[in-house]
């Protein structure tokens, strides 16, 4: 800008300085004669003069056109400089306010610099933060999938074990069942051959009894005059009578007793003990009640256990021995 005044004020003086140089200071006033001199006279030709006057005044208004000329060149030099001075300061703010407007962009900048800068450094501890966060979260999930699998090793271990347990367990009811079974047709087995070996012997019973009838009563047709022989005679049988129904209640309660033991489930400490128990049937041998009368208590919670597991006696076909089998006690030793 400081040019540009420069410039301005120097075309306003060379302006100035022309304008002086180009004022006619000439005057028409004829010098007035000094007294006391001679004048001396010269014939000027007045068509000379004229002619002088003429070219002088063409010269002067030559002059004055060029000076005009030139003081317009000078002022349209003069507009020139001057707008090229606007144009000039114009571009200088121009440049001021580019510059300003630059510096004010370049805080501006810097300012959003500084905030991106900040925030990406808020966005990086937020992600460090984030990053430890899911790190600890890994790490604790991590730890509960660690003790899940021990909990389920743990789980299936134990199911394992179960299931051996349930397999063993199985397996031993099986023993026991296969043995009841075994147990059960081997007593029906004995219980049928005590019934066909009590048939037999009831069968055998009979025919003695027929054939001590028939004795008797050869003896009665033989001895008729003995009637006393007779009431001796009736007082044998009715006691062999007896005596085969005692037999029988005995063998049957030994086929009770077998298959008893049988099915009894006791452990070696039992061992040498005994329990006496009483049983009530019904006349097909079905089990009504069992009670204990004396002897060890966990044989007899044992023997309690087998006789239910019995269900049902074999029973002969004589009412004299059904009646005695009805009610009767047996005593249970382990084998």
């Amino acid at each position: 800008m400081v040019p540009a005044l420069a410039i301005s004020g120097g075309l306003h003086v060379l302006l100035v300085i022309v304008l002086l140089w180009g004022a006619d200071f000439t005057s028409d006033a004829k010098p007035t004669p000094k007294a006391g001199r001679s004048i001396e006279a010269t014939v000027i030709d007045p068509a000379v003069v004229n002619a002088q006057a003429q070219k002088i005044r063409a010269q002067r208004d030559q002059a004055k056109r060029e000076e005009a000329e030139r003081l317009k060149r000078l002022e349209q030099q003069a507009k020139r400089l001057e707008q090229q001075r606007e144009q000039e300061e114009q571009r200088l703010r121009e440049v001021k306010r580019k510059k300003l407007e630059a510096e004010r962009q370049a805080r501006e900048e810097q300012k959003r610099i500084a905030e991106e800068q900040a925030k990406a450094k808020e966005q990086a501890r937020l992600a460090k933060q984030q990053a430890e966060q899911a790190e600890r979260e890994r790490q604790r999930k991590l730890e509960q999938q660690r003790k899940a699998e021990l909990a389920a090793e743990k789980a299936e271990k134990a199911r394992q074990e179960k299931l051996a347990a349930e397999r063993k367990a199985e397996a031993e009811r099986q023993r026991k069942l296969e043995a009841k079974r075994k147990a059960e047709e081997q007593a029906l087995k004995e219980a049928e051959q005590a019934r066909k070996e009590a048939e037999q012997a009831r069968k055998e019973a009979e025919r003695r009894a027929e054939e001590a009838k028939r004795q008797q009563q050869e003896q009665e047709a033989a001895l008729n005059d003995l009637f006393s022989g007779l009431e001796s005679e009736a007082s044998q049988r009715q006691s062999a009578r007896g005596q085969f129904v005692d037999d029988e209640v005995a063998r049957y309660g030994a086929i009770f007793t077998q298959m008893i033991q049988q099915r009894l489930i006791v452990d070696d400490g039992l061992s040498g003990q005994e329990c006496v128990v009483n049983m009530r049937l019904s006349p097909t041998g079905l089990l009504l009640n069992v009670e204990q009368k004396a002897g060890n208590s966990r044989l007899c919670r044992a023997t309690k256990t087998a006789v239910a597991s019995v269900s049902q006696f074999p029973m002969p076909d004589d009412g004299d021995i059904i009646a005695k089998l009805r009610d009767i006690e047996l005593t249970v030793r382990p084998n």
